[in-house]
């Protein structure tokens, strides 16, 4: 029984330590766990695969240590959200202000990445930028950070677009297309920028 009292003790400090300190690596949770129990490697080792079967963590492959400077960070494949959105917003932009209504079929993939462009990449960047990692609202599993990053977005969106239109509807360029999809790009821009500076500072962190 006391044993057992041990093993289960050990579970909530590596539970307790991946979900509020999320360390990147194996090596780092045992640093850590053995920092707060008194517990041999190999022993915090095999609960942490233990609770890995049990699927209450999950272990992600290692693809090496963060690039000290932000330039490696870039070319690496966490920054691949980054990239999508930067080209997904300047052609959406381009396409906006390029494409007549009468030109179809294109002026169709106009609607599709317009509604993208308002509805989710501006709400997307300032989330990301605010919170660059994980989202912090507790919950039963780290599979619905993915979810709550994006219904957060879509209501982001949703209250920052209006704003912009109303600060554009006191400026001498009032509210129009070309106004609009310009704050909007701009907005983005700025904010994935953000996130992804306030990423790699976050990663780098020990």
């Amino acid at each position: 029984m006391k044993r057992n009292t041990s093993t289960d003790d050990l579970d909530q400090h590596i539970l307790r330590i991946v979900k509020e300190m999320t360390p990147e690596t194996v090596e780092q949770l045992i640093t850590l766990t053995q920092k707060q129990v008194p517990a041999s490697q190999q022993a915090i080792l095999d609960r942490i695969l233990h609770l890995q079967e049990r699927e209450k963590i999950r272990l992600k492959p290692y693809h090496g240590r963060t690039p000290e400077r932000l330039a490696g960070y870039l070319s690496t494949g966490h920054a691949c959200w980054y990239w999508i959105t930067i080209i997904t917003t300047l052609a959406t932009a381009l396409l906006i202000l390029s494409t007549p209504d009468i030109a179809f079929p294109l002026v169709y993939a106009r609607y599709i990445l317009g509604s993208v462009f308002v509805l989710w990449l501006p709400g997307y960047a300032f989330i990301k930028a605010l919170f660059p990692t994980r989202v912090p609202i507790q919950t039963r599993s780290k599979d619905l950070d993915t979810i709550e990053r994006v219904a957060l977005s879509l209501g982001m969106s949703i209250a920052l677009v209006p704003i912009i239109g109303l600060l554009l509807n006191y400026t001498p360029w009032g509210i129009r297309l070309t106004p609009i999809t310009l704050s909007l790009a701009a907005l983005t821009l700025t904010c994935a920028t953000a996130a992804i500076i306030r990423e790699h500072q976050t990663k780098r962190q020990p």
